[in-house]
């Protein structure tokens, strides 16, 4: 397991991240592409709910390496006037911190199950 620290470019974001670095090992200083999203679906429709379903052909996980599920489990108001949130999510064990502007992450709650899916930049785009 490696704990990766991650400055976001796109949005300006902070990550804190656990990953099974055996199964997708990653190198300091390439760039990677992290999305967190509520289903797998490209049209954004729930995933299956009542246990373990195998998901289709052309959903997110075609465009992505690496992939977990998890439940945030704490949302936190950042203290100061810049309207920033903390989400901490566990992803069986593997941790996760994601600090940014609440405007970028409205829908994402305490008890919200996600899915954080990971890739090198510029890969499968």
């Amino acid at each position: 397991v490696s704990r990766l620290e991650c400055i976001g470019e796109s949005f300006e974001m902070d990550l804190t991240l656990d990953i099974n670095s055996e199964i997708y090992p990653v190198e300091v200083n390439k760039k990677y592409t992290v999305v967190i999203a509520s289903t797998l679906n490209v049209d954004g429709s729930p995933m299956p709910t009542g246990g373990y379903v195998t998901p289709p052909k052309g959903t997110l996980l075609d465009k992505y390496d690496y992939v977990m599920y998890g439940k945030v489990f704490k949302v936190v108001p950042d203290k100061g006037i810049n309207m920033k949130v903390l989400i901490y999510a566990s992803f069986g064990g593997l941790l996760m911190c994601l600090k940014g502007d609440q405007r970028n992450l409205k829908g994402i709650d305490a008890d919200s199950r996600i899915y954080l899916l990971m890739r090198q930049a510029n890969s499968k785009s």
